[in-house]
């Protein structure tokens, strides 16, 4: 039998604080929440940054944004692989078919990136000339910089070749005259209402293809889950290829699809 000290312990697990998070419909992620450094509302979204089974957390809108547990799997893998893939746009291609890389990327505009991480991925590449970065949330840029500085912070912000706008992304790039290397957005999920949604739209995407330097321009974009988990419509009864649901990234898919 249980002492007492066992007992209080088992109903003191009970009572803990726990973060839960909606994954799929019919399926969430729950795990200890050990602290809450921050909660606000902006003007466009909820912001929390807490202490979570996975290291220091920013969640936007009840959804997690990076932790930091695993952020630089994320920013990393945005970053650097499209800069290198327009190096190599920009060389030329060998009569044994071999190409050769040709000059760096210089120019580079991040949507979204509010946590700074991605910038930072961005400005270690040293040919990096110009980089402008719009965030339409300040709130997110201020609260990253207090609370999770090691994602960029003052390091970021202040470095020269770095252009902050708290602005629009979307009304900045329909706008814009300049050309970019590489158009990287790193936005929130494309919830119907979020204030990222405007940037999941076939007129974007066409609007990017246009600012982009020719023949090396590359755009990126953060396109959702990889689908660690199946979805709940992944294994239909009635398989067929209309079932668009059960597809990784299916928001970008049926975008470019319709």
């Amino acid at each position: 039998m249980a002492n007492h000290e066992e007992l209080i312990d088992k109903e003191r697990s009970k009572s803990a604080f726990k973060y839960v998070e909606d994954v799929a419909p019919g399926l969430r992620l729950e795990m200890d929440l050990n602290t809450i450094y921050h909660t606000s509302i902006s003007e466009f979204q909820e912001v929390q940054v807490i202490d979570s089974y996975f290291g220091r957390t920013l969640v936007t809108d009840g959804k997690t944004q990076s932790a930091a547990h695993d952020e630089f799997v994320y920013h990393e893998t945005l970053v650097h692989p499209p800069l290198f893939w327009s190096a190599l746009l920009s060389g030329t291609t060998q009569p044994d078919g071999t190409r050769i890389p040709g000059s760096a990327p210089k120019s580079v505009f991040i949507g979204g990136g509010g946590e700074l991480a991605t910038a930072r991925e961005v400005l270690k590449h040293n040919t990096i000339e110009r980089l402008v970065m719009v965030d339409i949330d300040p709130k997110v840029v201020e609260v990253c910089k207090k609370y999770m500085p090691q994602w960029g912070g003052e390091a970021v912000t202040n470095h020269p070749k770095m252009e902050l706008i708290h602005g629009d992304a979307h009304k900045y790039l329909m706008e814009t005259e300049e050309k970019f290397d590489v158009i990287i957005m790193d936005i929130s999920d494309p919830i119907e209402a979020g204030p990222g949604i405007a940037l999941y739209t076939q007129e974007f995407y066409q609007r990017t293809s246009e600012v982009l330097s020719k023949p090396n321009g590359v755009f990126v974009t953060q396109a959702g889950s990889a689908d660690f988990v199946p979805h709940p419509h992944a294994f239909p009864e009635n398989d067929d290829d209309d079932n668009k649901e059960s597809s990784c990234f299916s928001a970008i898919l049926n975008t470019l699809a319709t």
